[in-house]
């Protein structure tokens, strides 16, 4: 899951209360499956059937490598709008058989640049994105990445009204966080806690850094959490 500084988003494997903890190594094990232009292709697609969960992020390339630990996982664009497909990368694990097994993707869904693209550019966002949203049942969070030094700019709330169903997981992640002072970070993540706390219990919070490599654990637990709900 890509970040530049607007806006970006992800469905999970629900397992029984007995199954043990998931290893947060379950994200270096990410793995890109493939990428669909047009949203009917996700049915040709044998992998992106299955019940598993999905958990998108928009426009959030450098935030899915840092997570993932690979560093070449997503390519990212600085071009508003080059981002034109939803990727799908498979996180796995290990059974006790000792076969690799699919429990979820990540999505990296189209977003950078949404609140300036043209007319035509946002048609083409609101078929592929939006019928992804509304469809895929699997989908149960997506993370919206926002540059920490200004948080929810008109795009960010332009892209958060776009991919926010009723239902749906939210996780606000500020990014670039290393660039704020102690008393600034504070008033970013109060700033998005009280947008969080607005949307409800399904909506939260973070800071976050991928170039000081600062909140992955974090990030990690409230995907874990997803996935385990």
């Amino acid at each position: 899951m890509e970040h530049p500084t607007a806006s970006q988003s992800r469905v999970f494997y629900r397992s029984p209360a007995t199954r043990p903890s998931l290893p947060l190594a379950l994200f270096h094990s990410a793995r890109f499956v493939t990428s669909v232009a047009e949203l009917h292709a996700i049915a040709r697609q044998g992998c992106l059937k299955s019940p598993l969960p999905d958990a998108p992020m928009p426009a959030n390339r450098p935030v899915i490598n840092v997570l993932t630990q690979q560093k070449r996982l997503a390519f990212a664009s600085k071009t508003p709008g080059r981002t034109q497909l939803l990727n799908f990368f498979a996180l796995s694990e290990k059974d006790e058989h000792g076969e690799r097994v699919d429990r979820g993707f990540l999505v990296d869904l189209p977003g950078y640049g949404y609140a300036k693209a043209d007319a035509g550019q946002r048609a083409t966002w609101n078929e592929l994105v939006g019928g992804y949203v509304r469809e895929r049942q699997s989908l149960i969070g997506i993370v919206l990445v926002m540059d920490a030094r200004r948080p929810f700019m008109p795009g960010d709330d332009a892209l958060l009204r776009f991919v926010d169903r009723r239902g749906c997981l939210l996780h606000f992640l500020l990014n670039k966080a290393d660039q704020l002072g102690t008393s600034e970070k504070r008033a970013a993540l109060a700033t998005a806690q009280k947008s969080a706390a607005a949307i409800g219990p399904r909506a939260s919070a973070q800071l976050f850094s991928g170039l000081k490599r600062e909140g992955i654990q974090e990030l990690k637990e409230t995907l874990t959490r997803w996935l385990f709900a």
